[in-house]
């Protein structure tokens, strides 16, 4: 039987899925749906189409009717919400909720981690971001986006790999088991290599990521340097918040745990177990159980009802 009263969904939009979460007032899980990416990089109203979608599946779990969504508080927690214009471009979609608040991906998974205190995560997934929080204040590093940014992250592992997979095609580098599977995808052929390049995302790179980590695990030489440039990158940024006197740190994302065996021990010993996940933090949001600095989580009264054509 669903219960009366408030709704709270929580919503995790990042570069390879979205995954909403629907709780009562009481904290009690109703439903849980995913959908595939959610980030502004696909254009807003594919975004708040996977976005819809996830929301639309975890109120299917929970028995929920579409009246249902006018009593629920949304917290959405979006990949790529910084890009100029793209939360304006938000705010113009209507949405069936009693309110809404857009927080970062990186953000809400910060919040999630620490339960809303002070901390600090580094993303280690499709993208890599350090965010943290001192004193109710945002701190951001890096999360710049692919390809100039976003160092240590499954999309730059598979950079590296597809670009020194060339360099071993051209006979200008040894080749390795590594760097022969990633040709193998592309039938041996650079110039196969060359146009897959030309529409890739950096989800699509990312997709060589788990390959590069398994070569590395078994001594392949050039997945081990790869993977040792990447935990390099994603120490950098653990240590930066340990410069700001920030010692809670959380290592998470899809790529987390792989990249947690490349750190250095003594930074490896430093890393405390999340509390939460993304979704998690968003919730927090939408429950407006955290205290954010001014412009940190912002939150919009419900227009009348509008979604992107599908």
């Amino acid at each position: 039987m669903v219960t009366q009263g408030a709704l709270y969904l929580g919503v995790d939009g990042g570069g390879s899925r979205c995954r909403a979460r629907i709780e009562d007032q009481h904290g009690t899980l109703m439903g849980e749906g995913g959908s595939g990416p959610a980030t502004t990089r696909l254009g807003i109203d594919e975004t708040w189409r996977s976005i819809m979608r996830a929301c639309g599946a975890a109120a299917e779990q929970a028995a929920l009717a579409s009246g249902d969504l006018a009593r629920m508080h949304a917290g959405i927690g979006l990949a790529g919400l910084a890009r100029e214009g793209a939360e304006a471009a938000l705010k113009e979609i209507a949405h069936p909720f009693a309110s809404v608040r857009f927080i970062s991906d990186g953000l809400a998974a910060c919040l999630g981690a620490h339960g809303g205190e002070d901390g600090a995560i580094v993303v280690a997934g499709t993208g890599s971001i350090g965010v943290g929080l001192l004193g109710g204040n945002e701190l951001r590093f890096g999360g710049y986006g692919f390809p100039i940014s976003d160092e240590g992250s499954g999309a730059d592992i598979g950079l590296q790999a597809i670009r020194l997979a060339l360099c071993a095609a051209d006979q200008r580098a040894e080749t390795s088991p590594l760097l022969e599977e990633v040709l193998g995808t592309f039938e041996h052929d650079p110039r196969q290599v060359v146009a897959w390049s030309e529409q890739a995302t950096a989800t699509d790179y990312a997709a060589f990521a788990p390959m590069v980590l398994r070569h590395a695990t078994q001594g392949d030489p050039t997945g081990r340097r790869i993977a040792e440039r990447a935990a390099e990158a994603i120490g950098d940024l653990l240590h930066v918040f340990l410069r700001h006197g920030i010692d809670r740190l959380s290592l998470v994302g899809g790529l987390s745990e792989a990249i947690a065996a490349w750190l250095m021990p003594d930074l490896r010993g430093r890393l405390s177990p999340p509390k939460g996940d993304a979704v998690a933090g968003a919730l927090l949001v939408a429950k407006r159980r955290v205290v954010m600095a001014e412009g940190a989580a912002k939150s919009e009264p419900a227009p009348r009802f509008r979604v992107p054509k599908p």
